[in-house]
């Protein structure tokens, strides 16, 4: 999502005239567009500010979710900023630039009653893969998360918006699209019927569009994962074959302590129930370490799910307390060292899941997008159905999709060959 916000801050800006500058040292505006998710996020901020601030002193706006949690904190903390705006108010960046400009530092945090996404530019050229912002907030206030705090209440984008936005960035050469949203099963609204749909329903219309090829979402949650969604996987050929869906935890006292509403035994019944619609689909997940209280033996039985489901690949972090959300003041909080611990043994797991999944890869034959090019001269990289990265030669270019046979596995790509293009 934030690479959402970044990419649609820079067409805002681009609107205006505002170019991107060769090197960041040379710019006269920097936009800092924040995560409020880590405590070591938050300290890079404040580290990049000193850093651009020594050098040609542009301009410096933070943007994102810090912005929105600390607001007028960070003007006072860093006079070297110009501009603090939220998430939810990154429309208004260019009258604050005036402003700016005319020596006044601004705070925007609002979070206005008419969506930013009505005030931004149309979508003109993108990469072979976009993302689409189609749902924004949270209404689940796990109790070491900030986003209801940063992004507010959960917000479903309006039906006709997202298909007539996704149109625009086929029109401007995406091929994939990435549904993106805090909880983006959460998504709902009412199609061109007028008949209440689901994320479900939404990708089955989306699939319509011709030169959309691939479709996929994230991030999820389990309480939010429907039938009709589930079924999609099996249905839907555009919808790649890959579920993210975070767990937190293969402790059911500790997913109760963070409120995240599901239990080890539901959250497998989902993977499951996803695994018999689609046998070859790839599960992701996210993993949090060292959560207040959290014993020896509960992190036993994260590993334990770990080697149960087999992960494609995950996401794993320590525990990070954010002030204000409950778990930063519970007791019992895990020391420093212990997160380090835990953290390198579950990484551990996670890569040997990782390279097991792409082992078993080998020897199949796949469509993969071009999105960029490889280290070597004549060498690509692209993504699998299966959200793999895959390097191969061959004369191609950015943006084919191309069928390749997987030939050698690494736990964070593979090597394929081009077949007939």
């Amino acid at each position: 999502m934030n690479v959402y916000d970044g990419e649609r801050m820079a067409e805002l800006l681009a609107a205006q005239g505002i170019t991107p500058a060769p090197e960041g040292e040379d710019a006269d505006l920097v936009v800092l567009n924040t995560c409020h998710i880590r405590e070591k996020a938050v300290d890079r901020i404040y580290s990049d500010i000193g850093r651009l601030s020594k050098n040609k002193s542009p301009l410096i706006a933070v943007a994102g979710c810090v912005a929105q949690a600390e607001g007028e904190e960070i003007m006072r903390r860093a006079p070297e900023v110009s501009m603090v705006v939220g998430p939810q108010a990154y429309h208004r960046l260019p009258a604050m630039i005036e402003e700016a400009v005319a020596g006044r530092r601004s705070v925007d945090t609002d979070m206005p009653a008419e969506t930013k996404f009505d005030k931004l530019p149309a979508r003109r050229k993108v990469g072979p893969s976009a993302f689409l912002t189609v749902q924004e907030g949270c209404d689940k206030f796990c109790t070491y998360c900030v986003v209801p705090y940063t992004r507010g209440a959960e917000v479903s984008r309006p039906y006709a918006d997202l298909l007539a936005e996704a149109q625009r960035l086929t029109d401007a050469g995406a091929m994939e699209i990435t549904l993106v949203g805090q909880n983006v099963n959460a998504w709902t609204g009412e199609d061109a019927k007028g008949r209440s749909v689901g994320l479900d329903g939404l990708i089955r219309d989306l699939a319509e569009i011709p030169a959309l090829k691939r479709i996929r979402y994230t991030t999820s949650h389990p309480n939010d994962m429907t039938e009709g969604l589930i079924a999609a996987h099996g249905e839907i050929e555009k919808l790649m074959p890959f579920l993210h869906l975070p767990v937190q935890s293969g402790s059911d006292r500790v997913l109760k302590a963070m409120n995240r509403s599901h239990s080890v035994e539901s959250y497998l019944k989902v993977l499951d129930r996803a695994r018999t619609v689609r046998s070859d689909i790839a599960l992701s997940g996210d993993f949090i370490v060292g959560f207040p209280g959290e014993s020896d033996a509960e992190f036993e039985e994260t590993l334990s799910l770990v080697a149960h489901v087999g992960y494609a690949q995950c996401f794993s972090f320590k525990y990070s307390p954010r002030p204000g959300t409950p778990a930063a003041t519970m007791d019992d909080q895990i020391a420093p060292e212990v997160m380090d611990e835990r953290l390198q043994r579950l990484q551990a797991a996670l890569q040997v899941s990782s390279l097991a999944f792409n082992q078993a890869s080998v020897g199949r034959k796949c469509q993969v997008l071009i999105d960029r090019t490889g280290r070597h001269e004549g060498q690509w990289l692209g993504k699998s159905p299966w959200l793999q990265s895959v390097y191969f030669e061959g004369d191609v270019k950015i943006g084919d999709l191309v069928e390749v046979e997987l030939v050698e596995a690494g736990p964070n790509s593979l090597r394929g060959r081009l077949l007939a293009v």
